[in-house]
């Protein structure tokens, strides 16, 4: 007797992946920046080890501040130091790494005042890092792939504003992919609206120093309830999961390489909107190795 088999060719296809790599695709998302040890942005991409950089951070911007860029001991933006950076840009993305502008981050001098305010924000972004034109491109001629919202300060006011006009200048060629970086608590404090206009297509949740919502010695359950809403009430094309790239790297959410690649990680590649790790940040990357560690697995 003989039987039908219905299986699709695209579902023949995906387990041959999966089989194949072990994963469902997943990359690194990295931050770099904010440590002069930590190598240069050209050697960050030549690890082969991510997919994702973000540069960190623009951390003054907004409410009429002259905006700067702070990449620590990297090069000194007040005498024009970081033009050089663009040959590294350029490096990465002929490599096929996307390399993202974040602005914020835990100590920076920043916020939005009104709808307006963010329009003019999103202009500086566009003409000095992005596609438009200024003659005082902080790093150098080359086009970034898009904006990263490490907010983590300031009032959670007119981020949706920014996120929708930096949308709107997709329109005028190239891709420009919004990023962001919450806390696990949802909805996050400062960009929970922002995020709730579907705009972004990369959401890297900061599972660290949020007790409440990381994993902690063998226990996956808090990780796993945040990891489940986050995945099921922000439309973004992909979450990842943010952890420290080792012990130092945060005050708490360090999860070790073997509990990562046997628990947390099966748990929730089941969903389709899993991306991959973030990771914070490439200094303690090279620490640790984690991402080499872990790449496989992700």
């Amino acid at each position: 007797m003989a039987f039908k088999l219905n299986i699709s060719v695209s579902f023949i296809c995906l387990m041959v992946l999966v089989l194949a790599t072990g994963s469902y695709g997943g990359g690194i998302s990295i931050y770099w920046g904010q440590n002069g040890n930590e190598g240069t942005l050209a050697e960050t991409c030549a690890t082969g080890n991510y997919e994702y950089v973000n540069i960190a951070f623009l951390a003054t911007f907004g409410n009429g501040q002259t905006p700067m860029i702070n990449l620590a001991g990297h090069c000194d933006p007040y005498s024009n130091g970081c033009t050089g950076l663009s040959s590294d840009i350029k490096s990465c993305q002929a490599k096929g790494v996307k390399v993202i502008l974040s602005i914020g981050g835990g100590a920076g001098s920043y916020s939005l005042s009104s709808s307006d305010d963010a329009r003019q924000v999103a202009m500086y972004l566009w003409n000095n890092f992005l596609g438009g034109t200024s003659s005082s491109r902080p790093l150098g001629p080359a086009v970034l792939d898009g904006i990263d919202f490490d907010i983590e300060g300031g009032t959670g006011e007119h981020w949706d504003d920014l996120a929708k006009y930096l949308s709107g200048y997709s329109k005028k060629g190239k891709k420009l992919y919004l990023t962001a970086a919450p806390q696990c608590p949802f909805p996050d404090a400062w960009v929970g609206n922002a995020l709730k206009t579907g705009l972004f297509d990369y959401v890297w949740v900061q599972f660290y120093n949020n007790p409440p919502c990381q994993y902690s010695s063998a226990d996956i359950a808090n990780l796993e309830d945040a990891w489940k809403q986050w995945t099921s009430d922000i439309p973004a094309t992909k979450i990842f999961l943010g952890l420290p790239a080792a012990p130092d790297a945060a005050g708490s959410g360090f999860i070790p390489v073997n509990d990562l690649t046997s628990e947390v990680l099966p748990a929730i590649k089941n969903s389709s909107k899993y991306g991959g790790v973030m990771l914070w940040s490439k200094y303690y990357d090279d620490q640790s190795g984690y991402s080499s560690s872990i790449k496989s697995h992700v």
